[in-house]
């Protein structure tokens, strides 16, 4: 073991803390971002399906049965207009709020990218450690081996000088 045993540099933890994406960008929307996404989570709702459904189901019985007055007599033009006013105003908004949803994916997939890239040069790191520590081991074990082959060949010399003595 005559050379001197190399390790490397201590690894440099010199990168920023990790970010919480979702929680920086839940702290910049704007009203009408957070409005788009209300409602998106409500119409994207079996409530407001199995809601909706009971209401348009009241609406045509109500109109067939004519037990109060007619306001929308069959083809109930008047329910088709406010559907389609509905689906004019919320499709647009779901719209937004997909968006959104899409640039915030690009930027989460951005981050993660980013905190790979650290990992991957902690585990560089990490290995050029190990290996340094294999190479230490290594020479530390012929060591070893050297010193009990002289121990053994001491205590034979000195086994065989008092035999003979």
């Amino acid at each position: 073991m005559n050379q001197h045993l190399h390790f490397p540099k201590p690894f440099a933890h010199d990168h920023p803390p990790v970010i919480s994406v979702n929680k920086l960008e839940d702290e910049q929307l704007s009203f009408g971002q957070r409005a788009a996404d209300r409602i998106a989570e409500m119409v994207g709702s079996w409530r407001f399906i199995i809601i909706q459904s009971v209401l348009l189901i009241i609406w045509v019985i109500l109109n067939i049965t004519a037990y109060v007055q007619h306001w929308d007599p069959y083809p109930f033009i008047l329910m088709n207009l406010v559907l389609s006013t509905q689906a004019a105003y919320t499709a647009p908004m779901i719209m937004m709020s997909q968006n959104r949803q899409a640039a915030r994916d690009r930027l989460e997939a951005h981050n993660d990218y980013l905190i790979n890239q650290k990992a991957e040069e902690e585990i560089r790191a990490m290995m050029e450690h190990l290996v340094a520590q294999d190479k230490a081991l290594g020479e530390i074990y012929q060591h070893l081996q050297l010193m009990d082959a002289q121990l053994r060949a001491n205590t034979a010399s000195t086994t065989n000088q008092e035999g003979t003595a």
